[in-house]
């Protein structure tokens, strides 16, 4: 039986994907998990991704969609190949990994590890650092209204780094001990088998963002625990995909948020997060008509995007 099936899925990061996946293989190599296979999802990429890493990596399960399926698709795509939810013999744990990743040595191990250590736990992720090496939040608290405030309004400095936005005090990332968390980022995700025949897998009504987070609000509403692994260390470049298409990128999180919060926030909550939306986006066009530093396309596109926001609140 197969220990850990790990999944990346791949949109026009050929380059930052072999990295992803040498470091991944590297840290296999010498601290397993030694019974591991490894699939990429390419996303109909245009840059020769599928091709270039199957020549590269031919150890590497490679699957080419015809179509961009999008992040939770993509990974859904890869778990139905390897058989999810109910063909035998299914790996023990699955790791979701983003492309734009750079493996620490043993941080695949101190994960799985930890996941089969720790009794309730249902999902485990990665402390991750930036491509710089510094601090990089790697879990959260489920998305509040003060999480929303702090994102679409001026707020004091100090309110980013705290619990008022959701975030865990970066002492405990510095310990050697796991740390229960409400969610991790997307970006490391590993979960037991019986998690995802229970749960399901990502909503593809999430395009892109949110879904993990929608999972793991399911997964907690299953009596799952998540956890943080300080001792796996995982770099975390960032928004290698999504960069490519800002304006679209921003209408996909605020639609994807708006989808969130309708599923989960009670009527009355989900009412005023509409508002505040409302209310932040018309302070970026405002902001947006003064910046000096865009041009005038990219000003329009950021505007158009900011009041398509608005038309579906």
């Amino acid at each position: 039986m197969t220990d850990l099936a790990v999944v990346i899925v791949n949109w026009n990061t050929r380059d930052i994907t072999f990295k992803a996946l040498s470091s991944l293989y590297d840290d296999l190599t010498t601290h397993g998990p030694s019974q591991t296979e490894v699939w990429v999802l390419d996303n109909a990429s245009s840059d020769g991704s599928a091709e270039a890493l199957r020549a590269s990596f031919p150890q590497t399960q490679i699957i080419a969609s015809p179509k961009n399926l999008g992040f939770g698709g993509g990974n859904n795509a890869a778990l139905r190949e390897i058989g999810f939810p109910d063909r035998e013999n299914l790996p023990r744990a699955v790791y979701l990994l983003n492309s734009d990743t750079i493996t620490h040595p043993g941080a695949t191990s101190a994960l799985y590890d930890a996941l089969f250590s720790l009794p309730d736990a249902g999902v485990v992720g990665a402390k991750l650092t930036f491509g710089d090496g510094s601090f990089q939040h790697s879990a959260f608290h489920f998305p509040g209204l003060t999480q929303l405030w702090i994102d679409l309004l001026p707020s004091p400095g100090r309110f980013y780094d705290s619990l008022f936005n959701g975030r865990y005090p970066r002492s405990l990332y510095e310990g050697e001990h796991p740390f229960p968390v409400d969610h991790t980022l997307g970006a490391t995700m590993m979960l037991k088998r019986e998690v995802i025949q229970q749960t399901g897998m990502f909503d593809e009504r999430f395009l892109m963002y949110c879904e993990e987070i929608d999972w793991m609000w399911r997964i907690r509403r299953a009596g799952w625990a998540i956890y943080c692994v300080p001792t796996a260390h995982v770099t975390h470049l960032g928004g290698q995909s999504t960069s490519q298409v800002r304006p679209r990128s921003l209408m996909n999180l605020w639609e994807s948020r708006l989808q969130l919060y309708s599923k989960y926030y009670p009527r009355w909550k989900f009412i005023l997060a509409k508002k505040m939306i409302r209310w932040g986006m018309q302070r970026q066009i405002r902001l947006t008509h003064h910046n000096t530093t865009l041009n005038e396309s990219d000003r329009r596109a950021l505007i158009d995007a900011y009041q398509n926001i608005i038309d579906k609140t």
